[in-house]
């Protein structure tokens, strides 16, 4: 198994890359201890000292999650997160807080955030915090998974070719898998139809939608039947698949 310098078994990218995080709270202190813990679990990490410096940070390195303190010197983390989902709309948010209101918490749930921390924190909570949140998100993989990809509950062994939703074995024809696998591989991402059948049927893109549009309404009755569903059409644009959210 392979594991970090703390011990814990190493998260990266679904990829194998190193996950991107960064790290804004206008404590300099603060934000070194934070980005060394971080980089202590092998993720490649920046931080910012304030909003305008967070969304350039943001531009550069297209992070996977933010640990965003909500009392900023030039503006609010709330504002921040605002501008950072228009930069990468699929990125996780992990608020750092010195308010414990129950209000404040609500703001940055109903503002897009994932998680809160309120301080004085342990690091060991931030880094476990990221690590689970990352992990629902379909955002980071196990090292010692293998071929394995999961999104929110849906999990795929791609050597052993079985698919489970919550633990529920999932029958997928050839053509089925393949079509799952490119969206499990791309979570959050709106994929059109030209771009599918490129890549799961090797087509040019020329009055084949309706095949995509079929092979989409099958996956529908076996992956999202009787659950809430994964798949999603964005008009106009193609479809896309995204963990539940509760």
């Amino acid at each position: 198994m392979n594991t970090t310098r703390s011990g814990r078994p190493a998260l990266t990218r679904p990829d194998g890359t190193p996950l991107r995080v960064l790290v804004v709270d206008d404590d300099p202190d603060l934000a070194e201890v934070l980005t060394g813990a971080l980089r202590y679990e092998g993720w490649e990490v920046r931080e910012a000292g304030d909003g305008e410096s967070a969304l350039v940070a943001a531009r550069e390195l297209r992070p996977d999650a933010v640990v965003l303190d909500v009392m900023l010197p030039d503006t609010d983390g709330f504002a921040v997160l605002r501008s950072l989902h228009q930069v990468k709309p699929d990125v996780c948010v992990l608020f750092l807080t010195a308010r414990d209101a129950v209000e404040d918490r609500i703001a940055g749930i109903t503002a897009g955030g994932d998680d809160y921390v309120t301080k004085p924190f342990s690091l060991e909570e931030v880094v476990a915090r990221l690590r689970g949140l990352l992990r629902r998100a379909g955002m980071a993989r196990q090292q010692d998974e293998g071929p394995r990809l999961t999104v929110g509950d849906l999990t795929m062994d791609e050597e052993a070719r079985e698919v489970t939703r919550a633990g529920e074995l999932i029958e997928l024809s050839p053509t089925e898998f393949e079509l799952l696998r490119f969206l499990m591989r791309n979570p959050r991402r709106v994929l059109s139809k030209a771009q599918i059948l490129d890549r799961v049927w090797s087509y040019d893109f020329g009055g084949r939608a309706h095949v995509v549009e079929l092979y989409i309404s099958y996956l529908r009755k076996k992956v999202d039947a009787g659950r809430e569903p994964m798949i999603h059409t964005v008009r106009g644009a193609g479809y896309v698949l995204k963990p539940v959210t509760r």
